[in-house]
C-alpha cells in the first residue's frame, strides 16, 4: 500500500501501487517495478505467519486485561514514524506483536508485561560490517557500552540479506536471522563479533545486514543497517 502526501501536487510517496514501488534515497525520489516472489509460501513466510497467529492468539487468550492496558498506554505515548517520516501512534496490540515477534522467531523469552518507559530503544549509530569469502563470516562492529548490552535479556538481533551484485545500491529482502548478540548485567557481547552469513557469499558481492535492539522490557528499536563489498 502506498502512502501519498499532497501539496501543490504530490510531494511525497512511499510504498507500492499498481505494480510500482515509490521511495526515496540520497539522490531523491524514485520509482521501480515491484518484484513479486516466485514462491509466495516459502518456509520463512510460513514461520512469520505462524508467529503472527501465535502472538495474536496470545494477546487475546493469555495476556491479562492489565497487561493489554499497559501495552495500549505504551502505544499511546510512543510516537513512531510512517514511510513519509510523519509521527503516528500504533495500538498496544501492534506494539506487542512488533516487539515479541522477533523474540518468538529467535526462541527468546516473550515479554507480556507492557513497558513502563515510553520510548523505543536507541539504534546503534556506530554499527558497521565487514565480510570475507574465505571464512564465510561477517564481522559486526558495534557500541558494546550501550544500555541493551549491560542488562540481562538485552539483545541485538542481526539479519543478513541475500548477496547482490557489487554495483547494487538498494536491497529490500529477502532477509534471514543471522545472529543474536546477548547482553548481560556484568557486560555482554564484545565488539567486534563474528558469525556466519545466512547465505553463501563471494568476493565482490555486496551484502546488507540490519540490526534491531531489544531491551529486557520488550521494547524494540527501529532497524539500523550497513552494507559492504565481500572481500577475498
Amino acid at each position: 500500500m502506498a502512502l501519498i502526501k499532497f501539496g501543490g501536487g504530490i510531494t511525497e510517496m512511499r510504498g507500492s501501487m499498481a505494480g510500482n514501488v515509490y521511495s526515496r534515497n540520497k539522490s531523491g525520489a524514485y520509482i521501480r517495478s515491484r518484484t513479486k516472489p516466485i514462491n509466495p509460501n516459502t518456509a520463512l513466510q510460513q514461520v512469520v505467519r505462524a508467529t503472527l497467529a501465535f502472538l495474536t492468539s496470545r494477546w487475546s487468550d493469555t495476556l491479562t486485561i492489565a497487561q493489554r492496558a499497559a501495552w495500549n498506554l505504551y502505544g499511546s505515548n510512543v510516537a513512531m514514524l510512517n514511510k513519509l517520516g510523519e509521527s503516528i501512534y500504533l495500538s498496544g496490540f501492534n506494539h506487542y506483536i512488533r516487539c515479541n515477534s522477533i523474540l518468538k522467531r529467535s526462541a527468546r523469552t516473550l515479554v507480556d508485561a507492557g513497558p513502563v518507559i515510553f520510548e523505543i530503544p536507541e539504534a546503534d549509530p556506530t554499527f558497521s560490517i565487514t565480510a570475507s569469502e574465505a571464512t564465510q563470516l561477517v564481522q559486526y562492529t558495534f557500541d558494546d557500552t550501550m544500555a541493551w548490552n549491560i542488562e540481562d535479556n538485552g539483545w541485538m538481533h542481526l539479519f543478513g540479506g541475500q548477496p547482490q551484485n557489487g554495483q547494487r545500491n538498494f536491497f529490500g529482502g529477502p532477509w534471514k536471522l543471522a545472529h543474536a548478540l546477548a547482553g548481560a548485567a556484568l557486560g555482554g557481547a564484545v565488539s567486534p563479533a563474528n558469525s556466519a552469513h545466512p547465505f553463501v557469499i563471494a568476493e565482490g558481492q555486496r551484502i546488507w545486514v540490519y540490526g534491531r535492539i531489544t531491551r529486557a522490557d520488550g521494547r524494540l528499536s527501529q532497524p539500523f543497517r550497513n552494507n559492504v563489498l565481500v572481500s577475498a
